[in-house]
């Protein structure tokens, strides 16, 4: 008995020790794994390898709420939702992609522009810029983009606010305080471009008031025929970019670059341009002027039309514009940066149809004398004239000679000096876009909706009003409002201050003759 007492009581060996610690090692890797495997499949775990493969729909910079996952979740299941297989390329973030706009972004940026573009311009444009962070678009729309079908399009899009040039509108601006004041006073009463140009100012000062109202951060001014570019940020995305601005900047200058195109047949700019010319902005200066004959080709200037970019401002009190290209401040001279790699990327001329569009809007003699009234810019000015007195063969070789970069070995030369530069970002962007099916559906919903009898009308009345005579649209906005008569106005003209600075007009790049007294 006190032997079985003995052994009852014996101490484990070394060998049931390690026969525990090796069953240890081997349940607990095996229910690490099974309890990571639950977490995974309840959602709570997000493998960071996965987040940005194509089954994921969250393009950098963009939030998805639950009801979109749930959506998302379901479509992928669904096989018919696949793309075909094809051998053109594909951007997989936008399959079936709605944007939440309930998510509070930030910072939140506007865009307005004036235009009369087209829904295969526009959509494009206005899509790109929400795939950049762009909350709010101010549109200010006649001619094809009042017409009731583009404008139902547009007025379907959440965050697009449509505005018809109406007369009511017209009437409404004849008010505005610009037009007692001296900044914009010497583009007062000039036709086409100059008519513009203050309709874009007038534009703007209404826009900065919806901009405060829907507690916007920034706005900029953009035509339809400009992307924004935001070079140099990790999510090539202007939220970031405009994030990172100093909270004591008021204004960030985007220095422009210009469309080279290389073809005469380009039916979809933003999807068939990807060679762009640099801003003087972003070159060194011994190359931007070594370079500069060669680059400019025979024409009047480095650019074919503006240089001097555009501005995003910060939305403060006492905001106004100061012309299409600038901001400005009622109260004080605005803090200014201008980028150092950002960019907009300016399509100009990109169609051979831009020469005969521009010709058709303007009433002016082609002369060189009667030109000037009309164009701001040299190569405008040229172009209109060739348009206007020019056969359709003529105008398609002088089209080629001074537009149409053609030589192969001047293109690699200048690409080479960093003059030109290939940039395929937005071409891939919205060329996805297109893919994915994004403004079919926006254009087939908008189809399926019914426009009211009240928005109908404005809108025919708004598309009637661009036939007029310009004479008369300019007349209804020198009408008597506020208690300023039109001879009163003139009278304002002739005594321009000095001390205020005019509006900043579209202004060319240097030019040679600029070259020693920039690089003394």
């Amino acid at each position: 008995m006190a032997g079985a007492h003995s052994s009852h009581h014996r101490p484990p060996t070394a060998t049931t020790s390690s026969s525990r610690l090796l069953l240890l090692l081997t349940v607990l890797p095996l229910t690490l794994a099974a309890f990571a495997f639950i977490l995974q499949w309840r959602g709570g775990v997000t493998d960071p390898v996965s987040r940005w493969s194509p089954d994921q729909h969250v393009f950098p910079g963009m939030s998805v709420s639950s009801h979109q996952q749930q959506s998302q979740t379901r479509s992928r299941s669904d096989c018919s939702n696949l793309f075909p297989d094809s051998h053109s390329p594909s951007f997989p973030y936008f399959r079936d992609w709605k944007i939440d706009y309930s998510v509070d972004l930030s910072p939140k940026i506007c865009i307005t522009t004036s235009t009369s573009a087209d829904l295969e311009q526009t959509l494009p444009w206005i899509f790109y810029h929400k795939v950049m962070g762009v909350s709010s678009f101010f549109l200010f729309v006649e001619g094809k983009a009042a017409s009731p079908n583009v404008s139902r399009v547009l007025e379907s899009i959440p965050g697009v606010k449509v505005i018809y040039r109406t007369r009511e509108l017209e009437e409404q601006q004849a008010k505005s305080r610009i037009w007692n004041e001296t900044w914009l006073a010497s583009f007062f009463y000039k036709p086409c471009n100059y008519e513009l140009f203050v309709k874009q100012s007038l534009n703007m000062e209404m826009a900065i008031v919806m901009a405060r109202d829907s507690g916007m951060d920034w706005i900029i001014h953009l035509d339809t025929d400009e992307l924004i570019h935001p070079a140099g940020t990790q999510e090539y995305s202007m939220r970031q970019l405009l994030s990172d601005v100093p909270g004591d900047v008021d204004m960030v200058v985007f220095p422009n670059y210009e469309s080279s195109v290389e073809q005469d047949d380009i039916k979809e700019p933003f999807s068939e341009v990807s060679m762009f010319k640099k801003n003087y902005d972003h070159l060194p200066k011994d190359v931007y002027f070594g370079n500069y004959k060669e680059a400019t080709r025979g024409n009047p200037n480095y650019f074919l039309t503006y240089g001097n970019g555009k501005a995003a401002a910060r939305v403060q009190d006492h905001l106004r514009p100061n012309g299409a290209h600038r901001w400005h401040n009622y109260m004080k001279t605005p803090n200014e940066i201008k980028l150092e790699e950002a960019a907009v990327l300016h399509y100009t001329y990109t169609k051979f149809s831009d020469l005969t569009s521009r010709r058709d809007r303007c009433g002016c003699k082609p002369t060189k004398d009667d030109v000037k009234r009309c164009f701001m810019l040299d190569f405008d000015r040229a172009a209109f004239i060739i348009a206007s007195t020019a056969t359709e063969e003529e105008m398609l070789q002088w089209y080629r000679e001074h537009i149409v970069w053609t030589d192969k070995a001047l293109k690699m030369k200048l690409i080479k000096k960093g003059i030109l530069s290939r940039i395929y970002a937005p071409m891939v962007i919205i060329q996805s876009l297109r893919e994915s099916g994004v403004f079919s559906s926006v254009i087939a919903k908008a189809a399926q909706t019914t426009i009211s009898k009240d928005k109908f009308l404005k809108s025919v009345e708004s598309s009637n009003s661009t036939r007029n005579d310009r004479s008369e649209k300019i007349s209804s906005r020198k009408i008597d409002a506020g208690g300023v008569s039109q001879a009163i106005a003139r009278r304002i003209l002739e005594v321009i201050d000095d001390s205020i600075p005019s509006a900043i007009p579209p202004l060319s790049p240097p030019s040679h003759d600029d070259a020693d007294f920039l690089t003394s």
